[in-house]
Parts: structure tokens; sequence; C-alpha cells
């Protein structure tokens, strides 16, 4: 899995114009936070093999980048949590999950519909 950082506002409008070509998943991760760490490790481990290396996946570090994850909730209208993954397509949220009810079956399922 191939973490792109996500460090400033000014990268969402160019990640909602990317997202019209390819999907995009946003992870929201404090690292302060050993469940939020548990669930990027899990989301990693499970993205290797599962086919969906087209989908292009974005780091946002919430302790360090906090005004860019409240942009992203206002943006994609979804209520801020953490760790929270966020698929994005045609510049919408249409899979939303957080904490350890991330999965990347249901992610990929959310893809391919």
């Amino acid at each position: 899995m191939n973490w792109h950082p996500l460090t400033s506002v000014d990268q969402l409008e160019e990640i909602m114009d990317e997202s019209k070509n390819t999907p995009v998943v946003i992870f929201k991760h404090s690292t302060a936070c050993s469940i939020s760490s548990t669930a990027k490790s899990r989301l990693e481990r499970q993205w290797a093999g599962a086919g969906i290396d087209h989908v292009k996946p974005y780091y946002l570090d919430l302790i360090s980048y906090r005004p860019v994850s409240n942009e992203v909730a206002e943006l994609l209208q979804v209520r801020h949590q953490s760790p929270q993954l966020l698929l994005v397509q045609d510049g919408v949220c249409t899979y939303d999950a957080s904490h350890l009810g991330i999965s990347v079956d249901a992610l990929k399922k959310q893809v391919a519909a």
C-alpha cells in the first residue's frame, strides 16, 4: 500500500478532481490512538491482494493537520471520526467507515458498485 500524504486544504480540490477518474480513499488517522493504529495496520494488511490497487489511498494525520480534517468533513458532508476511511468517487463520498468497522471487503464492494 502506497500512502499519499494529505497535508493541506489546497490538495482537496485536486483530490476531488482526481476522484472523477479513479476512486480515492482518505484515511483519517490519530497517531495518539491505539484503535486508530490497529485500524490502519489492519487496512494495510488487507489491502494487499484485495484487487483494489487502482484506488489511490491518502493518509491524513489528524494530530498534525486538524484543519484539513475539518475541511474534509465539511466538503464531503460526513461527521468527523477517528479513525475514519472515506471513499471518494466522482467528487462524492460513497463509503464512510470508522474505528474497527473499517473493512477492505466493504470498501471493495463499494468500489465495484
